[in-house]
């Protein structure tokens, strides 16, 4: 039986369910384990989680497990049962069975350059992808076959940049004006599919396949009105069915190009589909959508959001992650969880408090955790005043606390601060 109860009624020997809609916010990168290990136990009491799943038939149960301690905390309130059907936030693994807990660690597969080597070579990179995408889109527009001749040694050499420093090449190609959108998410795009393919395992050559689909996989949209994508209004109904014939649209194209991969066709056509299903066009769901295309969803999604668009603002990297993880039934859980590994629980470029007080930009991912990337820190949330500029990595008493929204303090070019580092 699934019990929701108060964290501080958390005991070892309980089987740790889900830790609900905090998952993003606890310690460990495997949400289902037995808790048998007292210094686990401590990190979870010292986290923000206020309540946990439980159940009670893989592990002990509260009515015969002690409290923490009397009066502490949550501890007075009465544990909830959980129906076994009921949907929760997606856990950040699939485990099953009871292995120990893994901690939140960076990638596995850790960058061989610093970002600051590697900036150079991938703003070189992203200028010369965004020439290319313009001549395949400006072809599709014209109602031509695009030639995708030069594509893949764009690709093999953007996954490089990605096996040097995963942080450049996507970071610099968030950073997109509004009117390069439609070009630069496209690059975007092929980054992020290039980095979470690492981050899944999947072997050189499908590497490429996942960055090739990335590039293409909007050609679709070359065929829906200007003036319907950059709409800062609410779409009416017919124009909201316009623009859905985008992915059907860019597939029909694609189909033309001589060898090319069915994997890419596959992510042009369903990068739109959602994992419990009522995504377009075909209403798919779960392992009916291929893997490549859940990749897409994932990358597509979290670079659009994070974007400056003529109609809207680009969200926080890490409130974007923090909002896409409620999203219930849109990815697919394992694939969204390795994504978070690949860009970091705090992605660069993310606003962060300090236990200080101190705000300060995200500017690297660490090497062992993602808890702890490099920080620049450059602003006291207490004073609101600027403070002297200091990179530092986070712990200790001095551990990010919280992430913050840079429009609600003000800051209108926070990538400026990110840059400038």
């Amino acid at each position: 039986m699934l019990k929701k109860i108060p964290v501080a009624r958390l005991t070892l020997g309980m089987y740790l369910h889900d830790f609900g809609e905090s998952w993003i916010d606890h310690p460990f990168w495997r949400a289902r384990f037995r808790l048998t290990d007292p210094d686990d136990l401590r990190k979870i009491h010292a986290s923000r989680i206020e309540t946990v799943i439980i159940d009670t038939e893989k592990g002990a149960d509260v009515d015969v497990a002690p409290a923490r301690s009397p009066g502490a905390g949550l501890a007075g309130r009465e544990p909830q049962a959980v129906a076994a059907g009921a949907p929760s936030a997606p856990a950040p693994a699939a485990a099953t069975g009871d292995p120990p807990p893994a901690p939140a660690r960076a990638s596995a597969l850790p960058s061989s350059h610093s970002l600051g080597e590697e900036l150079g070579r991938a703003r070189r990179l992203i200028q010369g992808a965004r020439a290319q995408v313009v001549e395949m889109f400006s072809q599709a527009r014209m109602g031509k076959v695009p030639d995708l001749g030069g594509l893949a040694p764009m690709v093999e050499e953007i996954s490089a940049s990605v096996d040097r420093n995963r942080e450049a090449l996507i970071t610099l190609a968030r950073l997109k004006t509004r009117d390069d959108y439609t070009f630069m998410h496209s690059v975007a795009v092929c980054g992020l599919m290039i980095a979470l393919a690492r981050e899944l395992e999947l072997d050189e050559a499908q590497r490429r396949t996942a960055g090739l689909a990335g590039l293409v996989h909007d050609i679709g949209k070359m065929f829906v009105p200007v003036e319907l994508l950059n709409k800062p209004g609410r779409l009416s109904d017919a124009e909201f069915d316009l623009v859905r014939r985008h992915p059907r649209e860019g597939w029909t194209l694609l189909r033309q190009v001589p060898g090319i991969v069915p994997e890419a066709l596959d992510v042009c056509l369903h990068h739109h589909e959602k994992h419990a299903g009522g995504g377009y066009p075909d209403g798919l769901s779960g392992e009916s959508i291929s893997l490549m295309a859940r990749m897409g969803a994932v990358c597509d999604v979290y670079d659009a959001v994070t974007s400056q668009r003529a109609y809207n603002r680009g969200w926080d990297p890490a409130d974007a992650l923090r909002q896409m993880a409620g999203w219930r039934g849109h990815f697919d859980p394992h694939v969204f969880q390795a994504f978070v590994r690949a860009v970091g629980i705090y992605p660069t470029g993310s606003l962060v408090r300090l236990a200080s007080g101190r705000l300060g930009v995200v500017i690297e991912q660490g090497k062992t955790s993602l808890l702890a990337p490099r920080v620049r820190v450059f602003f006291s949330a207490r004073s609101r005043e600027p403070v002297p500029v200091q990179v530092i990595e986070p712990g200790g008493s001095d551990r990010i606390v919280a992430r913050e929204d840079p429009a609600q303090w003000g800051f209108e070019r926070l990538d400026e601060h990110w840059a400038a580092a």
